[in-house]
């Protein structure tokens, strides 16, 4: 079973992200033979230093790491192939997968999205003017989809370091962390937002300390405007009871487990949000801005699924946060009832992801997907 994986890197390291997590888990718990084509190799080594960014062909966990050059050469296509988030074969690879004497799954991995429409999608062919089919295939939240990421050990591994104080103080002091014994410990990983001044006033103000980690990324420079200083990585700076520290960038599993230690944490775009979802702590999602507010639709969807079990005072407190979040508006409103409700979110993200996991994870539903095809 040989897959061809293709990711163009737009999102900074949202593509990148899922696509190396999936290549790697087809790998190691599918068996899969997986070549991973990536046009910024550049982005893959910040999430995993072994990469080379200048080779063009590397074996990584499993995994065929292949560069995606402008000007295409000649392969042989796989058996399944997977076009991630619409990123457009080459021409000459398209026309190798139509000569092949045994077909070619052909499926396009779209982005995640709650929104309703998605279960009337997934799964449908399209026919192409090559004389292939290309079959759309959604990741989800709901049984008529194709899952999330999720490794088969996540969860215990999970357990094991959420269960244990010690184990959480060492991965912490790893980074260079170490947080007072009564602070609230919360992650941000988010795109450029004027509502972070807001925010952070509010926790400066607050009656309990909070010890904010920030790995570094796109929200840098608004942090910074905060500060009113250049950050660097390990560096502290304390305003009132907030005490925020900038951590370098880390490899998904060390991020993982930072989500793990946090009581709560801001991610953006797709991979963390999804990573933040396993954390089973209450977070907030900072959706990937798109034309026309068209985001704004997919964050309401996901919302209003999310919410589902949640008192009337909770789910006004998540909305009023998320909503604020995500239009760069005044945080402090919003922050005050979500605290009111923080027990209640805390027990609704563990229940959320103890949901979640009940239904097959998205490499298995796309080889059972395969299997079904054959």
């Amino acid at each position: 079973m040989k897959w061809d994986i293709f990711c163009r890197v737009v999102d900074n390291y949202g593509d990148i992200g899922v696509t190396w997590r999936l290549a790697r888990q087809l790998v190691a718990e599918q068996g899969a033979e997986v070549r991973l084509w990536v046009d910024d190799l550049a982005a893959l080594a910040r999430i995993c230093p072994q990469a080379d960014a200048d080779s063009d062909c590397q074996l990584l966990s499993g995994v065929e790491v292949r560069h995606w050059p402008q000007t295409w050469q000649a392969v042989k296509p796989a058996d399944v192939v997977i076009e991630a988030f619409a990123c457009d074969l080459p021409d000459d690879y398209v026309a190798a997968m139509a000569a092949r004497t045994r077909p070619v799954l052909w499926l396009n991995l779209e982005y995640l999205s709650a929104e309703s429409w998605v279960e009337g999608c997934h799964g449908l062919p399209s026919m192409q003017g090559s004389g292939l089919q290309k079959f759309f295939f959604f990741p989800g939240f709901t049984a008529g989809t194709g899952g999330l990421l999720r490794e088969s050990g996540l969860l215990a591994a999970r357990d094991r370091l959420q269960g244990s104080a010690e184990a959480r103080a060492r991965f912490l002091a790893s980074l260079g962390v170490s947080p007072g014994a009564n602070a609230r410990l919360v992650s941000l990983f988010a795109y450029e937002n004027a509502a972070l001044e807001s925010w952070l006033d509010a926790l400066a103000g607050a009656d309990i300390p909070t010890h904010l980690l920030v790995p570094e990324g796109r929200i840098l420079g608004d942090l910074q405007h905060w500060a009113g200083s250049p950050l660097e990585p390990g560096q502290v700076i304390r305003r009132g009871a907030l005490s925020v520290q900038l951590l370098p960038f880390m490899q998904q599993e060390q991020y993982d487990a930072l989500l793990w230690c946090c009581d709560l944490n801001l991610v953006r775009g797709e991979d963390s949000f999804v990573r933040a979802q396993w954390a089973g702590r209450p977070l907030v999602w900072h959706i990937y801005p798109q034309q026309d507010d068209a985001h704004l639709e997919k964050l309401d969807a996901f919302m209003a699924l999310y919410c589902q079990g949640l008192s009337g005072e909770a789910q006004a407190a998540l909305r009023a946060v998320w909503q604020a979040w995500n239009a760069g508006e005044d945080m402090a409103p919003g922050w005050e009832a979500w605290l009111q409700c923080a027990e209640e979110l805390a027990a609704h993200a563990r229940a959320w992801a103890r949901r979640q996991a009940v239904r097959a994870d998205l490499a298995a539903a796309l080889v059972q997907f395969y299997r079904n095809w054959l």
